[in-house]
């Protein structure tokens, strides 16, 4: 499959067949990066990474990706070049075109990121915006596969907000085929165009997508339990009393019971222990879901070997 000059903005734009490959390559450059194989796949390839919010996992995977691929990185903080700002979008993606292979963009509105995709002429990733976070499925998703084997006769179940990863996640989980419940409260739900795109993705692929206010109803007989942070960057102001509206959401033992007895914890990172998920359940499912956080590397690189 050529995926070459593609860019990669959302898991809408593609197929389980596409996706399937992707997750093939990044297991494979994982089991080959475990044995200490290296890679030229990349060699003298350069990666802008422009961050308009900060990161632990983007920043360090995606550049250590770039280099166990042969390539290199440079990274663009807001500060330095304020995009849309202090100039155009446009220009940036079109200067930036002339001295890099692909560029790589974590930052707030979806639109910024489509276009500069439109004026760029070389691959553009989206590390993260405030609809979507199509990388971190990715991991999320090669993670699944790791465990279960496949996606055949799955259940994900989100519980929290209907923010970027709801959004991701029930793109990803109807395209390969998952069913995915999101339980969250009313007002927080998903966008509602998004969502429509991704019932129709799934009305094809036989999978089932449940919004729910009941967070009880969303995990029951769920394989996999997601949750993420209750206030995301730039929500800061609503925290405290996010906090009051999202506390029956917290996964804890409890919550768990109503799963299928098999069922796995993932979480993105950061976490904050006692809020969304509490200490107890975080540590006895710490192995996966710090496995999901390397797979961020695997998954990213797969995906800057295929478009770059």
């Amino acid at each position: 499959m050529n995926l070459k000059g593609k860019d990669f903005l959302s898991l809408l734009d593609f197929d389980r067949e596409t996706l399937s490959y992707l997750l093939d390559i990044a297991a494979k450059l994982k089991q080959e990066n475990k044995i200490g194989q290296t890679h030229h796949i990349l060699k003298n390839k350069t990666l802008a990474m422009i961050f308009a919010k900060p990161s632990l996992r983007t920043r360090v995977s995606f550049e250590v990706g770039i280099q166990q691929l042969g390539g290199n990185a440079v990274v663009l903080k807001q500060d330095e070049i304020n995009l849309g700002i202090r100039e155009t979008i446009a220009d940036t993606a079109r200067v930036l075109s002339r001295y890099v292979d692909g560029v790589m963009i974590r930052t707030f509105a979806q639109e910024d990121v489509v276009e500069f995709a439109k004026y760029a002429d070389v691959p553009v990733i989206n590390a993260l915006t405030d609809l979507s976070h199509p990388c971190q499925v990715m991991a999320d998703l090669l993670t699944i596969k790791e465990h279960f084997g496949s996606f055949e006769n799955l259940k994900l179940a989100y519980v929290g907000d209907g923010n970027n990863m709801a959004h991701s996640l029930m793109a990803g989980c109807s395209i390969m085929g998952m069913d995915v419940s999101i339980g969250c409260p009313n007002g927080y739900e998903p966008d509602e165009k998004y969502l429509a795109r991704c019932k129709e993705i799934a009305q094809k692929s036989g999978s089932k997508i449940q919004i729910t206010p009941n967070q009880i109803d969303a995990v029951k007989n769920a394989n996999v339990i997601y949750t993420d942070v209750w206030a995301s960057m730039g929500q800061e102001d609503e925290a405290e009393a996010r906090r009051k509206i999202f506390k029956p959401y917290q996964v804890n033992k409890e919550l768990l019971m109503n799963a299928a007895d098999s069922v796995i914890i993932l979480h993105c990172l950061p976490a904050h222990r006692g809020e969304e998920i509490t200490e107890e359940v975080l540590e006895k499912h710490a192995s996966i879901i710090f496995e999901q956080a390397e797979n961020r590397l695997h998954a990213q690189k797969a995906i800057m070997a295929s478009i770059m």
